[in-house]
């Protein structure tokens, strides 16, 4: 089975995450697991008038390593085996168009992050992820 985590460097991300490596079992031993990271880009042009792109692209890759460094050990530690993906973009579309793309059974996800502002009982990451894919979502608390 195919699952995604997304992971942005919170609390609930890696309680998420162990919720899902304390169940693996019940996922059967074909577990699938991917992490997913994703980038908010750079908004402004007069920023990326004056930093290279390549820079550019390493300052993604640094702060995608540092949210994603907490869950690898995890998964490491658990001896579960995984593939992680950065990706700049909207969060929540970026998540939804990623599972679909991938093929995923199902989202496996905290119900709040580090991303934009909080809504009332879910952060507004998770409900639009919702809001905008098929694929089963599992909510961890």
């Amino acid at each position: 089975m195919k699952i995604l985590v997304p992971v942005d460097g919170s609390d609930n991300s890696l309680r998420a995450l162990r919720h899902l490596i304390e169940n693996r079992d019940e996922d059967g031993r074909n577990l699938e697991l991917h992490l997913l990271n994703v980038q908010l880009p750079v908004a402004s042009g007069a920023v990326k008038m004056f930093i290279h792109e390549d820079q550019l692209r390493q300052y993604y890759q640094d702060e995608a390593q540092q949210a994603l460094r907490s869950a690898r050990s995890l998964l490491k530690e658990a001896g579960v085996a995984y593939e992680h993906h950065i990706i700049v973009g909207d969060v929540a579309s970026t998540i939804a168009r990623f599972a679909k793309e991938s093929a995923c059974a199902r989202i496996v996800m905290g119900a709040r992050g580090l991303g934009e502002l909080s809504g009332i009982l879910m952060g507004s990451v998770t409900t639009k992820v919702i809001q905008l894919t098929e694929i089963p979502v599992l909510l961890v608390k």
